[in-house]
């Protein structure tokens, strides 16, 4: 998927760390509720792969105050198509106004999320946090972090495809999470569950789905303008998305990239296959309502 080199993506909710995003906070990530549970399914899967969860996080308890940030200079789709920081804004903004008018239908009560580019570690509503965790979603100030070294790493280590849409997917599964916790989902699951049907890779997998809804309808979004935001999907591109939820499966995780055992009952964010088929369920249906994956057996 390509923007189009016209869209106007200039953003008031997508901002970059200030400061450089330093871990100069009182304290760590409350690893055990609140803001912090959506990180905690992070640290388990680093924690199957050898990383020390000290090393990513700052150490401690309780939470810190998130860093005011700055603007950023992305203000064209012909930036987003050429710099990962941009492609990150044009993905926000774009979802923004696919889920602006989904929302309403599916009964949610619609509000954007902030979104918050940083590099190495940042202040959050959940604490203080490292890169190393990959991009996230902090439900305490409704904000989607991403460093977007991520990227690279997300082709080069877990071996998705090199593809813009690829990044494009990362982002919109975290901006699946902000949908999840406008429905107040996250406040009704038990996410210290592990396992092929637990509550946490049931909630992963419905924001694989949304991402698949908003691929659905992201060339139909508009600007303020009036312009498409961007143009439709390529089979090849719709293969790169399928890469990126492939590569961040637990199966391949565990297996492929960890070199270690396959472990079905630690999972926190279901398989390869898992993953792909309900970002396609989205996709094909468009619908939020085709998402409930806590209302079925067939994971």
């Amino acid at each position: 998927m390509t923007f189009n080199p016209n869209a106007n993506i200039t953003s008031g909710n997508v901002s970059r760390a200030g400061g450089g995003g330093g871990l100069g906070g009182r304290g760590g990530l409350a690893i055990g509720g609140g803001g912090g549970c959506l990180m905690l399914v992070v640290v388990v899967i680093m924690m199957l792969m050898g990383v020390n969860p000290g090393s990513l996080l700052g150490a401690g308890q309780g939470t810190t105050q998130q860093d005011p940030g700055t603007s950023t200079e992305c203000t064209t789709g012909q930036q987003a198509n050429e710099r990962d920081d941009c492609l990150v804004v044009g993905t926000v903004e774009s979802a923004d106004a696919v889920w602006a008018g989904l929302a309403g239908p599916a009964g949610i009560q619609f509000s954007e999320p902030q979104g918050r580019l940083f590099s190495g570690q940042v202040n959050t509503g959940c604490g203080a946090a490292s890169s190393a965790v990959g991009p996230f979603y902090c439900p305490a100030d409704q904000t989607i972090y991403i460093d977007t070294s991520f990227f690279d790493e997300l082709s080069s280590r877990f071996g998705a495809n090199d593809g813009s849409f690829a990044k494009m997917y990362v982002v919109a599964h975290e901006y699946g999470h902000h949908i999840q916790n406008l429905q107040g989902t996250m406040n009704q699951i038990d996410q210290q569950q592990t396992g092929p049907t637990s509550d946490g890779v049931r909630l992963e997998l419905q924001a694989d789905c949304y991402a698949g809804v908003w691929a659905n309808h992201a060339a139909q979004s508009k600007d303020g303008e009036g312009n498409n935001f961007l143009q439709p999907l390529t089979d090849q591109q719709i293969a790169d998305g399928l890469s990126a939820a492939a590569a961040v499966g637990d199966d391949h995780i565990q297996g492929e990239v960890a070199g270690g055992q396959v472990n079905p009952e630690s999972w926190t964010h279901g398989s390869s296959e898992q993953r792909q088929k309900w970002f396609t369920t989205g996709y094909q249906s468009g619908d939020p309502g085709a998402c409930n994956t806590f209302a079925t057996d067939a994971l």
